[in-house]
Formats: C-alpha cells, sequence, structure tokens
C-alpha cells in the first residue's frame, strides 16, 4: 500500500515522511507541498492513501479531498481542529492534529489498511436486496444474509459503505443514502453524512457524538435535530 503527502510546511512534510517509515510498511510515492502539484500526480500514478494538510495556498485540503477519487483515502493532518466535521463529510479515514501522536498516526495507517483491504477483496461486491428483516448482500460469488437487527452502524466511504454488525465487517459497491432507503426508517437512523445508526445499539451519547460500543460515531450538524427528536425525545443536552 502506498501513499503520498501533501503539506505546505517543510518541516511537518519532512517529520511526517519519518514517522511513516518508522512506523508502517507504507511506501511514500510522493511529497508535495501545495494540493495543484499532488493533483497532477494523481493523473498519471495510483495512490492508496493521502495525508493531507488543510490550511494550503491556493487550494486548501478540504477543495482538494472533494476532487479525489472514491478509491483513494485521506487522512487529514492539521492544526486546526475546526475542521473536523467537516472532514467527516468528505469522508476522511480520519483527522489528525498536529503535533502528530505517533501513537494516533499508528492507529490511523492501521483503520486505513483495514479499509484498503475490505476494499481491494469486495470490489465486486454488490447490494442485492433486502426482504423482511433482512439484508442479502454479494461479495465474491458468496451471499450473505444480514439481519436488521445484527446491524450496529453502517459507514459510508465514497462509493461504498462498510456495515458493521456484531460479528462481522462487511462492505458493499453502493452509497449510504441508498441502502437507508431500504433498510426500517423505525430503527435505523441517519445521523451526520457518513453514518446510519441502529437505534436499539446506542450505548450512550453527548451533543456531539454516539457511542456503540468501543465506536465513536459524530452526529452532523443538518441531523442533530431529527436525531434528538427521534431518539432523545426532542431534549438537547446543556
Amino acid at each position: 500500500m502506498n501513499c503520498i503527502i501533501v503539506d505546505d510546511e517543510p518541516l511537518a512534510r519532512a517529520e511526517l515522511q519519518i514517522m511513516i517509515r518508522e512506523l508502517s510498511s507504507l511506501e511514500v510515492t510522493g511529497v508535495f507541498s501545495n494540493a495543484l502539484s499532488a493533483l497532477e500526480f494523481l493523473k498519471t500514478n495510483t495512490v492508496d492513501l493521502i495525508f493531507l494538510d488543510i490550511e494550503m495556498p491556493k487550494v486548501s485540503g478540504l477543495e482538494f479531498a472533494a476532487q479525489i477519487s472514491g478509491q483513494t483515502l485521506i487522512i487529514f493532518t492539521t492544526a486546526y481542529a475546526q475542521y473536523a466535521l467537516k472532514s467527516y463529510e468528505l469522508d476522511a479515514i480520519d483527522y489528525l492534529l498536529k503535533p502528530i501522536d505517533n501513537h494516533r498516526l499508528e492507529k490511523a495507517i492501521s483503520k486505513a489498511m483495514a479499509y484498503k483491504n475490505l476494499l481491494s477483496e469486495s470490489t465486486k461486491s454488490t447490494f442485492e436486496g433486502s426482504t423482511a428483516d433482512f439484508l442479502m448482500i454479494k461479495s465474491e460469488r458468496r451471499y450473505y444474509k444480514i439481519r436488521f437487527n445484527e446491524i450496529r452502524f453502517i459507514e459510508g466511504l465514497k462509493d461504498y459503505v462498510v456495515i458493521y454488525t456484531q460479528t462481522q465487517k462487511l462492505i458493499t459497491a453502493m452509497n449510504l443514502k441508498n441502502i437507508h432507503q431500504k433498510i426500517p426508517a423505525d430503527i435505523f437512523l441517519r445521523v451526520s453524512k457518513s453514518y446510519v445508526v441502529n437505534l436499539n445499539f446506542i450505548a450512550s451519547f453527548d451533543n456531539h457524538t454516539i457511542y456503540i460500543d468501543d465506536a465513536e460515531i459524530p452526529i452532523g450538524e443538518v441531523f442533530k435535530n431529527d436525531f434528538f427528536e427521534k431518539y432523545a425525545g426532542g431534549t438537547h443536552l446543556l
């Protein structure tokens, strides 16, 4: 699995490149000071993962990310926490605050590798349909029967969705909006651009995050009122 680094700060680029090589088996195939140079590189090269700064001249990291194919994963690296929600809307794998911690970087890389493996294994996956109480997912010549009451939450990742059950993760090539329309609205609720949750699996929540087992799921601003109305009786937390 390869990656590139896009950051307008020379020291940040150098430090991140060293950390990546020390912590992982990722191959760094390019290091760029701006998004325009990186875009040119992407025209003729396949890139699995991009470590992307946000505040850069001419073209910001957020603008750049919006132009990238769903096959290329993104980890944002920035000194500014206020862009976190926007990064989720762009389906970023992770959001790392500078100065980057070794443990957080290693965790983000592991997550990216896991997603890449899922994508590689399930490129031909298709969503076959649903019946009264389950979905049928086709993956690599096999059909998986997934009961609605086993699905904890569903994550959208550009052109794919990842279905998290109590025992496994399955990926299929479709968008989150389409799959949300095919599952029971009284059980499943869209809580951000990237997530649909099974209300029965919510362990706790606050104003910004839903907790399901060890997963922390952000609540998008445009979905917040609907979530509090349907799940929390319309009462916002202080």
